[in-house]
């Protein structure tokens, strides 16, 4: 893991760590994508941890450089989120045991 410099901490560089909750940063398409809609806030790359977590720095004048940008410079998370993932997940799990359950009753009556 790459460490902060001093001159880094004292010049008042901010850093941030961006998550994808689907592993997304393992297709380098998705990944440069990523860094160039991040670039237009003034953030960098600094190393990717995995396939889900980069961490991003940018100098303190990026803050109030002015730059024109629909995206939150202060984002945590790209693509779904973690909590929308499990969500999912568990929706897919009840309408498939209500599937299996439906066949089974079915199955039953049928008899």
């Amino acid at each position: 893991m790459t460490s902060y410099s001093a001159e880094e901490l004292a010049s008042g560089a901010e850093f941030k760590i961006l998550r994808s909750a689907t592993s997304g940063f393992k297709r380098p398409e998705f990944l440069r994508q990523v860094l160039d809609e991040e670039k237009v806030a003034g953030w960098t790359l600094v190393e990717k941890f995995d396939n889900s977590r980069i961490r991003l720095k940018r100098s303190a004048s990026a803050r109030t450089d002015g730059s024109i940008t629909t995206l939150d410079p202060y984002r945590s998370y790209v693509g779904i989120s973690e909590t929308a993932l499990g969500l999912r997940i568990a929706a897919a799990i009840v309408i498939g045991l209500t599937v299996v359950f439906g066949v089974i009753a079915a199955f039953v009556r049928g008899r």
